[in-house]
């Protein structure tokens, strides 16, 4: 069990005299499905994209349980689902992977402005064709001297509409492989880059996404992110650090939701009695409690076992599907147990059933998570 000590519980907490400006009109901008540029100005007066970010470029350097510890708790405070997204989409796709892979250049040129928020980062991997299946790509990217042409196209980039630069995954070598991928930095105002709609989301609709068409877009040499045919290393690092940063949020928001739910029941009549005095409401919440804790155990200790460098493959396909699950599982019962305020739109809880569906789809979908463990158990399932 982790103790958490007096600065670290401080961070989080300081993080609650935001959460009404956060979480203001969130279910109307939800329903327009409009970034809110205002929210993200005061996320970024927060501090919270810049906590794991080295000093030196304007990041707090906190530790990644300590930068999970107040993604949770911004989960907990803070109701706008698609703009906690955003956040850990921008930390996670670019800055992440610059201060790990990125040449002294690229981290002067970026991280500074990520970890402000002052440009915002995305990603992207998935192709309409090839879904979960990275290896599959088509997008391509040929070497020109000390000049490379990408050409292809991308979906569902989180983030896309509204980044100022994107971490986009290409083939290198003609036949792929683990070694025929590479990842480069591409600036949004780099000419043959344009972005295309997606359609309306079922839900996070406050994080935009889109496709991207790369129509022989030329970046220099010094835009590789990591090495050449090193792209596949960058999207595992990154991958790791998305599933814990993105589903430590689902903990918080499952949080705020038990503690909802538990103050409902306690006060809703019914019968003459309060509801939570009904053993079949009383054992929803206890089964919230089971899912919220079991999920918190998984995104932790898998946190610990990846700073001590240990072999989380595992572990993080695992952690994946018990937040997933247990996120969407607590969204539906708190509609239960709310009755007919919670199938409203106006209490936010049918809005939380659509978000939590998106858990088990993005960062690889729920049915790669159950190949990957079945390949790691010999049963050959997954790749």
């Amino acid at each position: 069990m982790i103790r958490w000590n007096t600065d670290q519980t401080d961070l989080r907490e300081g993080l609650e005299r935001w959460g009404e400006a956060l979480s203001a009109d969130h279910i109307e901008l939800e329903e327009q499905g409009r970034f809110p540029e205002d929210k993200w100005k005061l996320l970024r007066d927060t501090g919270i994209l810049s906590l794991p970010f080295e000093e030196e470029y304007g990041g707090l350097g906190q530790s990644l349980l300590t930068t999970m510890y107040a993604l949770e708790g911004l989960g907990e405070y803070n109701r706008d689902s698609g703009l906690s997204f955003s956040a850990t989409t921008s930390i996670c796709s670019t800055g992440i992977p610059v201060q790990h892979f990125g040449t002294d250049d690229q981290k002067q040129r970026y991280l500074p402005l990520i970890a402000s928020g002052e440009a915002i980062g995305a990603h992207a991997i998935t192709e309409a064709e090839g879904g979960s299946d990275a290896m599959a790509m088509t997008t391509r990217a040929t070497r020109d001297g000390e000049t490379f042409v990408l050409s292809g196209s991308k979906a569902f980039v989180s983030n896309g509409p509204i980044a100022d630069v994107i971490v986009v995954y290409a083939r290198t070598h003609p036949r792929g492989g683990p070694l025929g991928t590479t990842a480069f930095l591409v600036d949004r105002d780099t000419p043959g880059l344009t972005t295309g709609g997606c359609g309306k989301k079922m839900g996070l609709r406050t994080s935009p996404l889109c496709e991207l068409y790369l129509d022989d877009v030329r970046v220099p040499r010094s835009a590789v992110l990591g090495r050449v045919g090193g792209g596949l290393m960058v999207l595992d690092h990154v991958m790791k650090r998305e599933v814990l940063f993105s589903f430590v949020v689902n903990a918080g928001e499952m949080r705020h939701r038990l503690e909802r739910c538990v103050a409902y029941a306690k006060t809703r009549q019914s019968f003459g009695r309060a509801i939570g005095s009904y053993q079949s409401i009383a054992n929803k919440i206890v089964d919230m409690k089971i899912q919220l804790e079991s999920a918190r155990k998984w995104l932790y200790d898998t946190g610990e076992k990846l700073e001590a460098g240990e072999d989380v493959t595992v572990d993080l396909a695992i952690a994946k599907l018990v937040t997933s699950r247990s996120n969407l599982a607590t969204s539906l019962a708190a509609v239960q147990i709310f009755g007919g305020h919670g199938y409203m739109s106006e209490y936010g809880l049918e809005q939380d059933v659509r978000n939590a569906v998106g858990g088990t789809v993005y960062s690889g979908t729920n049915e790669i998570q159950y190949n990957r463990i079945a390949s790691m158990l010999g049963l050959g399932a997954g790749r």
